[in-house]
């Protein structure tokens, strides 16, 4: 027989052997009018066990369904690796009104290098320009296994061409497969922080990587690909790893990564990283061995006529008396701290920001700070906030993704982005699930400590409310005690939700109803448990109501709402991690997860209330409704604190309830992700998957340092 025949072979024979025990139970005279509270417990127990049969037998399977193929979740990621920075691109401004025109050229250290040979096929060279960035892919390509280092001083846009080749390399990607032969294969190029990895929980890069993935692009594990799919794309040479700034990794770190590259990396793995010039030829000093085949290029400061150029193309085509000063000032040398400045991409952009896009007066550039480059950044980057602000006034339209959505102010703005710079210096990762965990010790305890009260609360009044009308006699102080331990075990469970991670979640029903209802019956095997001890419970303690809300509550707390939950947490194929998108998930999760526990067993408990008194010769005070709605009451508000406290997720949980306090000390503001959303759509952050950034690294590090604000003035 089949596994197919065996399976409901199982389910008519234990569907047989629950019919036999409610005839059996039917003889015993329960069918009279004062046995009606034993009676309903038999027959609710019997359909608990029948479900609860037919969760496990459906959820056995033969053997493991083969692995779906992976060109469509190559093909997934590609198209939403793309999308992904094609905007990213336009909120930074990459391509306007060009790209600012960086040369690159091997460097002359070539100690940091392995050998010409292993690079290159022929003669090693490697040159081109950020204007030309075709050019420099096809160089890449050139490359025997495709291995490059992208090194430099701070502010010279090794990020930006890391970008630039991302979205060269997706441009051309397709021509490139057609191209291939035999079974080559041309991966997806995808962009991350390297200071995420951890080396001592994944010593191989690929295992980090299908990690991340998977975070990142939730579409990779929609049904359709395979729950595994990232780990196969990133384990299988599919993925083309840009790993972004190695120098934001510890000291001692550095040259542990640069080894662990080297044993991940096989001969058909390619790699782009990262990191800035001196802190690179330091790691690879201290590493076994330099990077494996991989070139090592770095910038040359710009031209004074290619800033000039660059300034000119963001003018009118009769530019300002003012600015023509600039623009001579800055092509005769005549101010040399800002000719030193506008030798960089960032100060280009700080130049370009402060005062060519509010149209604000450019003469202090060639006045008293034009002859001091650092004291002329330091000005620039403390009026960098309030000059994003006066130039990008709000907009409602989704379309303008260059203004925020809601007036903001730039004192404000400069204070909530230090706090999160200073607390993010380590990793330079602003993700907002670990923003709780910025708050002082004394209210992650407070947060635990009301949890846990909550806790006690609804739960001690349950039992209480359900003892006060048990058939046995048990003391009322029973029910508190019962109470004290759930609190306790709030308390115990709010720990961990300052380490949660965020999950993803939809809603969306079209296309999904036959998965939800899957999802109903293919329970797992560890939630049948309260549902079989209900059931035995409910069929033979004297006390029913007890046992009765074991089997009732089993369903409807545990299998019902994880089902829910399981269904909704099934990515669907256009899923892809934001900051927004991961805050609204993780709250979904949450919400659905509480009420959908607390909707069901309030009226479980209601109901149980209505068999205790029918199984009574004595009606209680207030009638069957009175005790219909008390129950209902204790139920819900111990089903929704139950739901709130289970599960995998409690990341927006436990960012909401760190917020308040925060906001109320002017830390943060109190709606945190508009804030950051408006941040990113200024142009001061950027996303990496489901986290943020400060644009640049020397922004981040100013505010950190100088967390007051210095100069702005609001906006009139």
């Amino acid at each position: 027989m089949d596994s197919r025949g065996t399976r409901w072979l199982l389910l008519v024979a234990g569907c047989a052997l629950v019919a036999l025990v409610v005839a059996v139970a039917w003889r015993t005279n329960l069918a009279e009018q004062n046995h009606l509270a034993d009676l309903a417990a038999v027959i609710f127990g019997a359909i608990a066990v029948v479900f609860g049969w037919m969760g496990l037998v459906f959820a056995w399977r033969q053997s493991r369904p083969a692995l779906p193929e992976l060109p469509a979740a190559e093909q997934v990621l590609a198209e939403q690796v793309e999308q992904q920075w094609r905007d990213e691109a336009r909120l930074l401004l990459l391509d306007n009104p060009h790209p600012i025109p960086v040369r690159w050229q091997l460097s002359v250290d070539r100690a940091s290098m392995s050998q010409p040979h292993l690079i290159a096929k022929d003669n090693l060279v490697f040159t081109g320009n950020s204007n030309d960035i075709p050019g420099l892919v096809k160089q890449f390509r050139a490359l025997k296994r495709r291995r490059l280092v992208i090194t430099g001083g701070s502010g010279m846009g090794k990020t930006t061409l890391a970008i630039q080749l991302l979205l060269e390399l997706l441009a051309t990607r397709k021509a490139e497969m057609a191209a291939a032969t035999g079974n080559e294969i041309v991966p997806v190029p995808v962009l991350l922080p390297i200071s995420g990895w951890d080396i001592d929980k994944y010593p191989l890069l690929q295992d980090w990587l299908g990690v991340q993935l998977a975070r990142n692009y939730p579409a990779l594990a929609a049904t359709k690909h395979g729950t595994d799919a990232a780990a196969r794309l990133a384990k299988g040479g599919y993925v083309l790893p840009i790993l972004d700034g190695l120098d934001e990794v510890s000291e001692a770190g550095r040259s542990r990564v640069i080894d662990a590259l080297n044993i991940s990396l096989s001969a058909h793995d390619q790699l782009i990283i990262t990191s800035l010039k001196r802190e690179f030829s330091k790691a690879v000093k201290k590493a076994v061995q330099p990077l494996n085949a991989a070139a090592h290029i770095v910038p040359k400061r710009l031209t004074l006529q290619a800033s000039v150029d660059y300034l000119s193309a963001c003018l009118p085509a009769s530019p300002p008396d003012a600015w023509r000063k600039v623009l001579a000032a800055l092509e005769n040398g005549t101010a040399p701290g800002l000719t030193e400045l506008a030798a960089t991409p960032l100060g280009l952009w700080l130049i370009r920001s402060v005062y060519l896009a509010p149209n604000a007066d450019p003469s202090p550039l060639i006045e008293h700070l034009g002859s001091d480059a650092t004291a002329l950044r330091v000005h620039l980057l403390d009026r960098i906030i309030p000059a994003l602000i006066a130039s990008r006034p709000p907009s409602g339209d989704p379309a303008d993704h260059f203004r925020p959505r809601r007036e903001l102010d730039p004192t404000a703005t400069r204070r909530q982005l230090a706090y999160l710079a200073r607390q993010f210096s380590t990793t330079r990762d602003i993700a907002w699930w670990r923003i709780a965990k910025t708050g002082s010790r004394g209210l992650r305890l407070f947060i635990q400590f009301t949890d846990g009260l909550v806790w006690m609360l609804a739960s001690g009044g349950v039992f209480i409310y359900i003892f006060a009308g048990a058939d046995v006699e048990i003391p009322r102080g029973f029910g508190f005690a019962l109470g004290l331990l759930f609190g306790a075990v709030g308390v115990l469970g709010a720990i961990t939700w300052f380490d949660d991670s965020p999950g993803q979640a939809s809603l969306r029903m079209r296309g999904r109803t036959l998965k939800l209802v899957r999802s109903i019956f293919s329970w797992r095997h560890e939630f049948m448990a309260p549902v079989a001890m209900g059931a035995a419970g409910g069929m033979a303690a004297h006390s029913l109501k007890v046992g009765l809300l074991a089997g009732i509550s089993g369903w409807l707390m545990g299998v019902v709402p994880h089902a829910l939950v399981e269904w909704a947490e099934q990515p669907i194929l256009t899923s892809i991690s934001t900051p927004r998108s991961t805050w609204r998930s993780d709250r979904t999760l949450t919400l659905l997860r509480s009420l959908a526990t607390g909707l069901l067993c309030g009226p479980a408990l209601g109901m149980l209330g209505i068999l205790e008194i029918l199984g009574n010769s004595t009606v209680s005070d207030g009638g069957p409704m009175a005790t219909f709605t008390v129950g209902v009451g204790f139920g819900f508000a111990f089903g929704f604190m139950g739901g709130t406290a289970l599960g995998r997720h409690h990341a927006w949980l436990a960012c909401a309830a760190a917020i308040l306090p925060l906001a109320i000390a002017k830390q943060l503001p109190a709606r945190i992700m508009d804030f950051l959303e408006d941040a990113h759509r200024l142009g001061l952050l950027r996303t990496v998957g489901p986290i943020y950034q400060f644009r640049h690294a020397f922004l981040h590090d100013h505010f950190a340092a100088h967390p007051t604000d210095i100069g702005s003035t609001r906006r009139n």
